[in-house]
């Protein structure tokens, strides 16, 4: 009767985002993932503390399941990511395929999202750091396509802001990762891989 639920259905316990601290980096596209755990507070209705033990802030509650769910907004800086990581999932003893990862990616293109189950950094400094913390690559990611710049350098492209039309699908493409990560929840990470993968926001669209 359960034939969909096989036992290595991945729901996350602990949603990150990945991003800066100082307000300086606020709405930078390197900041994408800090937006989308605090769109899905906002949304969830929970209220971030910080936490010293965690060097970040952290929410709990609960999810859309319902069941308790944690999200974390490490404060140690994108390349040291992984410590604050390291941190939360010793004192709550979870397994790192128990969380998800939000961060952006250069080489998705605006408009776009993407999960995956594993793989490597892919060049992120912020996953590089989380992956030696965590000691394993077989951890949740939902990455946020920023796109590429023809006319910026890549680090001033990554810590620029969006302009108001490309904010327009960001706020979009954050509804949409939203959605995704709520049947990830109930369903398993995979379904939403399935469904939600091969979607994309375009400037004027009027998905979600």
């Amino acid at each position: 009767m359960n034939s969909d639920k096989t036992p290595n259905l991945i729901i996350p316990q602990l949603i990150i985002g990945l991003g800066n601290p100082e307000p300086k980096y606020d709405r930078t596209r390197h900041n994408i993932g800090f937006e989308a755990v605090d769109s899905l507070a906002r949304d969830w209705g929970l209220s971030w503390q910080e936490n010293k033990r965690f060097q970040g802030f952290i929410a709990e509650g609960d999810s859309p399941l319902p069941g308790k769910i944690r999200l974390l907004k490490p404060q140690t800086y994108m390349n040291r990511s992984g410590q604050s990581v390291r941190a939360v999932l010793d004192w709550y003893k979870l397994a790192p395929e128990s969380i998800l990862v939000i961060y952006d990616d250069m080489d998705l293109p605006l408009g776009r999202l993407r999960i995956r189950l594993s793989g490597s950094a892919g060049g992120h400094n912020g996953i590089k750091s989380m992956i030696a913390h965590v000691g394993t690559e077989n951890f949740a990611r939902l990455r946020i396509g920023i796109g590429k710049s023809t006319e910026k350098a890549t680090i001033s492209h990554v810590l620029g802001r969006f302009t108001p039309q490309e904010n327009q699908v960001i706020l979009k493409v954050l509804d949409l990762s939203r959605k995704a990560i709520e049947l990830g929840l109930k369903q398993g990470l995979q379904k939403a891989m399935s469904l939600y993968n091969n979607q994309s926001v375009e400037i004027g669209s009027n998905l979600c």
